[in-house]
């Protein structure tokens, strides 16, 4: 798995074992109800654009990451979304790819120390939960 910046095109290899925990749990399709005054039902109904959630989660024995690529993503999550900025290229190992941004609205970035005591070197390892939002 693969994320890449897309205002300077560098690249983060993730583990190609992170779980995406929500694939099937959104829709394109949104509504709403409501009735008129006469009592009849009104419907609207739409196909939504953009937005469907993506996150990546680390079951506790695998997709490990290090420090230094929890840094480099933490840098990355505080880029704000803009034109030119804060949007990423995310690949599966199956080829899939999605254009995405950190949620921000939520905690993008969620990294646990494997051992659980503070890491300090750039090579400790930790479990790691991401979430991205489809743009």
């Amino acid at each position: 798995m693969q994320l890449k910046n897309l205002s300077d095109e560098v690249a983060l290899l993730l583990p190609d074992d992170l779980l995406w925990s929500d694939e099937h749990a959104w829709t394109p399709a949104v509504a709403s109800a409501s009735y008129l005054i006469t009592g009849a039902l009104l419907i609207q109904s739409a196909t939504r654009q953009a937005g469907r959630p993506i996150t990546l989660v680390g079951a506790p024995d695998m997709a490990w990451v290090t420090r230094a690529t929890v840094e480099q993503l933490r840098a990355w999550a505080a880029i704000p979304v803009g034109n030119n900025t804060g949007r990423f290229a995310l690949t599966f190992a199956d080829g899939r790819s999605f254009s995405v941004a950190f949620r921000h609205a939520e905690t993008a970035i969620e990294a646990e120390p494997v051992l659980g005591i503070p890491a300090r070197a750039d090579t400790d390892f930790y479990r790691l939960t991401l979430r991205f939002l489809e743009i």
